[in-house]
């Protein structure tokens, strides 16, 4: 399976902009978090039976107030400090006007162009994705055409593909419920991965620093990157669920 990582360019007000709008995280501190997910993300797929696409942002598919740099170049960095060796890891600009548009025709040109046998899309918001979710993900393509992740707030984590599906208004919100509605409209049978949080929402970032530290109780821990950065940044789960300084 190719894993495509839809990677942002780490930038401010750019990346995570719901943590810094509902809650006491600033855009710097957003864009620590943003980088160690992506960073625990892609080791992830290195070490799984994977190929690993990092999908880029460019000039054309940012905000007018985040288009100018190197958005490219800032992503490499970020996988260069995530891996070790790059020389097995592919890197694709993004195009389209819309998210749904962007995944749909990186997703489209892999399968229907490259005869890609399967593809699977990964937010770098997840990093508590282990190798047994993606290796078993791609296991599932073989007895589904559509693979669902279900995540945060109705989001989806990971969507994988053995045929495109029409990517119109697939990523609604809730996003999971759309993906699921229009691979069903398209005559596709629909599997589904087991749930996993994503930092990009407050109740995602909670779900996820409880997994971190319930891990590391178990001897089972996982995401190092996230878990040394919400050490650093002080924050933890309040007694109402919601994001605290300790």
């Amino acid at each position: 399976m190719i894993v495509v990582v839809p990677v942002d360019p780490p930038r401010e007000g750019l990346v995570l902009p719901s943590l810094v709008e509902r809650t006491s995280l600033t855009e710097r501190e957003a864009v620590a978090l943003y980088e160690a997910a992506a960073v625990d993300v892609l080791r992830t797929v290195a070490a799984s039976g994977g190929d690993l696409l990092v999908n880029h942002r460019d000039a054309e598919t940012l905000p007018d107030s985040a288009a100018d740099g190197d958005p490219e170049g800032e992503v490499r960095d970020l996988a260069a400090a995530a891996l070790e060796d790059l020389e097995d890891v592919r890197f694709e600009r993004q195009v389209g006007s819309t998210r749904a548009a962007r995944v749909g025709n990186t997703v489209t040109h892999l399968l229907e162009r490259e005869d890609a046998g399967n593809v699977g899309v990964l937010e770098p918001t997840a990093p508590l994705v282990e190798r047994t979710e993606i290796d078993g993900a791609a296991m599932s393509l073989r007895r589904h055409d559509v693979v669902l992740g279900p995540s945060s707030a109705g989001r989806t984590y990971f969507a994988g593909f053995a045929e495109p599906i029409d990517f119109t208004d697939a990523y609604a919100v809730p996003e999971l419920a759309a993906l699921a509605e229009r691979s069903d409209e398209d005559g596709l049978d629909v599997g589904f991965a087991p749930m996993l949080p994503s930092v990009a929402t407050e109740s995602g970032l909670c779900a996820t620093i409880a997994g971190i530290r319930a891990r590391a109780v178990g001897n089972r821990p996982g995401a190092p990157a996230t878990a040394a950065v919400v050490d650093e940044l002080g924050i933890g789960v309040s007694a109402d669920e919601s994001l605290e300084r300790e």
